[in-house]
């Protein structure tokens, strides 16, 4: 999770960085940051009109020009000729319903996350669409051979203090 951190600082996504990485047979395969497509003009250049002008918290994502971290990540790997069947995926942040239903179709065997998507903060009642939408993803993430994980930060922080000692003799 530490690499995907550090891979996640190229993103140049306005709204939020997000960092992923596949693992295969203990071998990094793919790595990958959100933000626009290649060629194209940055999002923090304002590349995307979603996170420029409509941006909600975790809404409108299929209106957003930027290439999830996870879906660059996959990409790579395709690109270089590695196949992402039974990897693991480790991203800073959890997967949304389109690469969560993209890692099922590629047969990912597991996905570890750091932070969780949005939730709607204000205490109004869900309504039958979110509850609808929340057991559909529920079905999808069961699907997997090992449950999506959070993984605890404080987890890292021996590695990244190990990281920060090094860097600092």
């Amino acid at each position: 999770m530490v690499i995907a951190l550090a891979v996640r600082e190229r993103a140049n996504c306005i709204g939020r960085k997000v960092g992923a990485i596949i693992v295969k047979d203990n071998r990094i395969i793919g790595t990958g940051y959100n933000g626009t497509p290649e060629g194209m003009q940055n999002c923090e250049d304002g590349g995307c009109i979603r996170c420029k002008k409509y941006r909600k918290k975790s809404q409108s994502y299929d209106k957003c020009i930027c290439v999830h971290a996870e879906q660059n990540a996959m990409v790579t790997a395709a690109r270089f000729g590695h196949s992402i069947q039974f990897s693991t995926i480790y991203t800073t942040l959890q997967p949304c319903f389109t690469c969560t239903k993209e890692f099922l179709q590629a047969k990912v065997k597991s996905v570890y996350y750091l932070e969780e998507l949005d939730k709607p903060t204000d205490a109004h009642e869900k309504t039958e669409e979110e509850k609808d939408f929340d057991e559909q993803y529920h079905i999808l993430i069961n699907r997997f051979e090992k449950h999506p994980t959070k993984i605890d930060k404080n987890m890292l922080v021996d590695s990244i203090n190990n990281i920060k000692d090094y860097l600092t003799k």
